[in-house]
């Protein structure tokens, strides 16, 4: 009898062992248990809104120096990483017959000129011819009218007279002639000597030669470059911003570039333009950042990461982004309070790089407010707020 009722105790203690039990887990670690939740304060302080990127170090102003006519290579003065002044002659191409179609142009020109000497010569005989000719017919026609000289004679006079002008007339023509011949030698001179002084290229830009792309003895067609030349000073990264960011990217926003060849140094630079045309594949703009000062140790086609500050607010309340949530179609954030949370609906403004958001009302400064939670959150649950979330269930 006796060890019936120890027996029957024991599954007494044993089911109420077993009852609190269960009870704990549920509370405790069960689905009635406290969310655990990491929070963090509001904060008043500045931000600063950025944008990022990732581009390629290129030259505005860049220029692919080559022959306009097919050509061969004669000789090639510089290579690759030479500083140039404007004017500095970079390669020479081989004149062929350019030198002796110049000569042949230069005497028929000077030919041209004695042919217009000549004519000048003949223009001021037939000149002289007819004033003494028409003299001479107006002082017959006078004797004509006293009854000195017959009609005849008169009229011979006249003849000669108006053959006096034809032959002006003539040698005038010859003399324009001759001076038309001069210039369109001089015209084919001048053409010939642009053809020649192309085969010379030269520098247009103080500049460096950023490659050499072709050798002495080479054929070349027309446009085809030897070598290609840029401007140091329009040296710029080509980034690629996500159009996400880029909405408040300007012209004249300062902004930090960090090469790939140097990563440890953050070089000053400036927007200096915005393209217009988005890439619709990538979801990208184009925005092209010079530097405030040229690096000396860069290389045109480096990689480069650009940070493009563009907006700095002095004094705003801001949250980690984590934080604000989306519930009912509504921003907010889950405020803690004695334990349990409350969503508090807020408007945000600019997001910085580094993670914080500003929150133009909801709480106040101090106040608390969930970052991470285990689980999904809902109104009035309880929360624990703990360091780190670890193991939290999906």
């Amino acid at each position: 009898m006796n060890l019936r009722l120890d027996r029957k105790a024991v599954l007494m203690v044993a089911g109420a062992a077993i009852v609190v039990l269960l009870g704990w887990l549920a509370t405790s670690q069960g689905p009635l248990a406290p969310s655990r939740v990491t929070v963090a304060k509001v904060e008043q302080g500045p931000l600063v809104a950025s944008s990022f990127g990732i581009g390629t170090v290129e030259a505005r102003r860049s220029y692919a120096l080559g022959p306009t006519v097919a050509s061969r290579v004669a000789r090639v003065l510089v290579d690759q990483g030479d500083r140039l002044v404007a004017g500095q002659l970079l390669a020479e191409l081989d004149p062929v017959d350019l030198d002796d179609r110049v000569a042949s142009g230069q005497l028929a020109a000077e030919r041209a000129a004695s042919t217009i000497r000549a004519a000048e010569a003949q223009f001021a005989e037939a000149s002289s011819r007819a004033q003494v000719a028409v003299a001479s017919a107006r002082r017959y026609a006078e004797l004509r009218a006293q009854g000195f000289v017959s009609q005849e004679a008169v009229d011979v006079r006249e003849y000669d007279a108006n053959a006096a002008k034809a032959a002006v007339d003539a040698a005038a023509a010859q003399l324009a002639a001759a001076q038309s011949d001069r210039e369109r030698a001089l015209a084919d001179v001048a053409g010939v000597g642009k053809l020649r002084a192309q085969a010379r290229l030269v520098s247009p830009v103080a500049g460096i030669v950023s490659a050499r792309l072709v050798e002495p003895g080479s054929t070349i067609v027309a446009g085809q470059a030897v070598v290609t030349v840029i401007d140091p000073a329009s040296l710029w990264i080509k980034a690629r911003i996500d159009q996400g960011q880029a909405g408040g990217v300007r012209v004249g926003q300062s902004a930090e570039i960090v090469l790939r060849s140097d990563p440890r140094r953050a070089y000053r630079g400036e927007v200096q333009r915005v393209d217009w045309i988005s890439d619709a594949v990538t979801e990208e703009r184009i925005v092209n950042v010079g530097f405030a000062a040229w690096p000396e140790a860069m290389s045109v086609g480096e990689l480069a990461e650009v940070t493009i500050h563009t907006a700095r607010l002095p004094d705003v309340r801001s949250v980690p982004a984590a934080a604000v949530k989306r519930l009912d179609r509504q921003h907010g954030v889950w405020q803690v309070n004695d334990g349990r949370i409350a969503f508090r609906p807020v408007r945000t403004g600019i997001t910085t790089l580094d993670g914080r958001t500003e929150i133009l009302d909801g709480p106040a400064t101090g106040d608390e407010v969930v970052v991470h939670s285990e689980r999904a959150l809902r109104p009035d649950a309880k929360v624990k707020v703990v360091a780190a979330i670890i193991g939290a269930q999906p």
